[in-house]
């Protein structure tokens, strides 16, 4: 099997199905763990010297960030029900979800220092674009952009519709050349809309020192540390990816494939 590919685990006493931190995925800056509560179910955690982007994916949480208690938080009953809430918080600070319905949370992270305060992202502030066309059209959801407030830490949610590619064309961001292109790790954690059947998603290299075609299931977690990485979904079988990047620069710059420079983004 594939070292890119984390299927879930089975629930752990704080609910959490992935903990992904930079040392386990074998890079320097992305981490990301996926929470499944159940109602009343309380967990916390400590920052240390990483931001996080707390993103409720489905479900109703109260979320504390250091001293403040943003309340009550969180409306769709699924990651394909509109746009989600997410609270930012800072390094060196902790964060409590406490679960008032069953709870599904996305936990982002990458290092910082903590110089911005915590805060909740509503739904009114996630920037929305459609990209691509035809079958390549997807649904892109902005929650914490480049052009947001953050140290390092970028975060995206994008559906694509069944039987359409994502992620595509083929783009890299793994050379630190600003503004041309800057390096940004990435994870994608998948949903598929029916909780079954499965989409594809290849990372690879113009060198094929890298080459990998990963079959991917519900709640599946997709390493990105170099290289293209398209995705694409099955007829019938929508699609839902949350991605987390960092790098040196808090900047999205990417290159394209040269085979697939013809085609629109």
């Amino acid at each position: 099997m594939s070292k890119l590919l984390l299927h879930p685990n089975a629930p752990d006493g704080d609910g959490y199905i992935h903990d992904i931190t930079p040392a386990s995925a074998g890079w320097d800056y992305v981490g990301f763990a996926a929470l499944e509560l159940k109602p009343g179910q309380r967990v916390t955690r400590e920052t240390g010297g990483t931001e996080v982007c707390l993103v409720i994916l489905s479900g109703r949480a109260r979320i504390e960030a250091g001293a403040e208690d943003f309340g009550m938080l969180g409306e769709r009953e699924s990651v394909f029900d509109g746009i989600g809430w997410s609270v930012y918080i800072p390094a060196h600070s902790r964060w409590t979800v406490t679960a008032e319905t069953a709870a599904e949370i996305g936990v982002c992270s990458s290092p910082a220092e903590g110089k911005l305060p915590a805060r909740v992202i509503t739904p009114d502030e996630v920037g929305q674009e459609t990209r691509g066309k035809g079958t390549n059209t997807r649904y892109v959801r902005n929650i914490l952009p480049d052009t947001g407030i953050a140290e390092s830490l970028l975060v995206v949610e994008v559906v694509t519709p069944g039987g359409n590619w994502s992620s595509y064309p083929p783009h890299k961001h793994d050379v630190n050349d600003p503004p041309r292109e800057t390096y940004l790790e990435e994870t994608y954690y998948h949903r598929l809309k029916r909780g079954s059947g499965f989409a594809l998603q290849r990372v690879y290299t113009d060198d094929r020192s890298l080459d990998e075609t990963m079959a991917v299931s519900d709640r599946d977690v997709v390493l990105v540390p170099k290289g293209y990485h398209p995705v694409g979904a099955p007829h019938g079988f929508d699609l839902f990816y949350l991605n987390v990047m960092a790098g040196p620069v808090r900047e999205w710059r990417f290159t394209m494939s040269p085979d697939h420079a013809f085609l629109t983004w």
